[in-house]
């Protein structure tokens, strides 16, 4: 057999697992990784969430377990997101402004806990209202009223930061918020409470699992809520660097993209026009398609898990919220 006659062999540079990793570009640790929570109220059991397989709503006792354990596994940071009971939830979710609300209780638990653990909180009434919604509604109900729900956007912003979170992170996508929460924080003395700001948050179809998870859903009587008028458009891409842009001038300290896997050439574009960290989150739908597609045996979850989060972190992202983040972090420890 002829031999090719070439200077350049890239093949030699995959030869064995060690040249492989020698020659590796890129990386996912434990400490890339964020690991959302959904938190309930009482002592109860920890409540399986059917959408979202080997996830669970877990009572503040349980949390705080949880967040311990992970915090020893090399996971830096968690995000909290209440699930409420539907009798506490109305139009314009006063909830959320309650000083003893579930999540600033969960808050300061773990703070107490675990004080060197990140917790984000997410800034957002659609946990609080009994229509699903990011906001309120205008007079006329036909629309979110951007600078109204900012204002209470605002309040909730300071009660997380003096309950203890080192990031708050507003995901509701309204104009103008994240300067108003670093005023905000700023006028009460809370410089010191960062901004990981959703900023490049689409309509997307993958967000079902987790508005069952927080119950969004069930106010809103359906998966299905549309927030077009708000969230940005799957279509467009310049409008999330317009987004990303502006959120960077007023003052965030981390930009997002929300999804993750969908939008890896938004990733990209975000990472070439900023130097702020950049996160993706990667949404309860990407976990769940690839936990319902190894359940029926056509994917390996495992390898599939990590594929997908490396190409998360290869497109850009410094740091990822997944529902993964115990798994891989495990597998790390061994």
């Amino acid at each position: 057999m002829r031999r090719l006659n070439l200077p350049r062999r890239p093949r030699r540079l995959r030869r064995t697992v060690a040249i492989r990793n020698m020659v590796a570009e890129t990386a996912v640790t434990p400490a890339d990784l964020i690991q959302p929570f959904f938190v309930i109220d009482g002592e109860g059991a920890p409540q399986d969430i059917a959408s979202l397989p080997g996830q669970q709503r877990l009572s503040i006792r349980d949390l705080v377990a949880a967040c311990e354990e992970l915090y020893r596994l090399g996971v830096p940071g968690v995000a909290l997101f209440p699930s409420l009971e539907s009798a506490l939830k109305d139009p314009t979710g006063t909830e959320a402004l309650n000083p003893q609300t579930l999540v600033l209780r969960a808050i300061r638990a773990v703070k107490k806990a675990v004080p060197e653990l990140s917790i984000i909180t997410d800034i957002a009434l659609d946990p609080y209202t009994s229509h699903g919604h990011d906001g309120i509604f205008n007079p006329a109900g036909t629309d979110i009223d951007n600078d109204g729900t900012v204002e209470i956007l605002r309040k909730m912003s300071v009660l997380c930061a003096e309950a203890g979170v080192d990031f708050v992170a507003p995901s509701d996508m309204m104009d103008g918020r994240v300067e108003a929460i670093r005023e905000s924080l700023d006028d009460a003395g809370l410089t010191e409470t960062a901004i990981m700001a959703y900023s490049a948050k689409f309509a997307s179809a993958y967000y079902g699992p987790f508005r069952d998870a927080v119950g969004s859903a069930s106010a809103a009587g359906t998966t299905l809520l549309g927030k077009h008028t708000y969230q940005l458009n799957p279509a467009n891409r310049r409008e999330a660097l317009l987004e990303t842009e502006l959120d960077e001038l007023e003052g965030a300290d981390v930009l997002m993209v929300k999804p993750a896997g969908p939008y890896l050439d938004i990733i990209r574009e975000v990472r070439a026009n900023t130097h702020l960290p950049l996160a993706a989150y990667q949404v309860s739908g990407e976990y769940a398609q690839l936990h319902a597609a190894a359940r029926l045996g056509w994917l390996d979850l495992e390898r599939c898990r990590d594929e997908s989060l490396l190409a998360i972190k290869r497109a850009g992202a410094d740091m990822i919220l997944t529902y993964f983040a115990k798994d891989v972090a495990l597998q790390a420890k061994g």
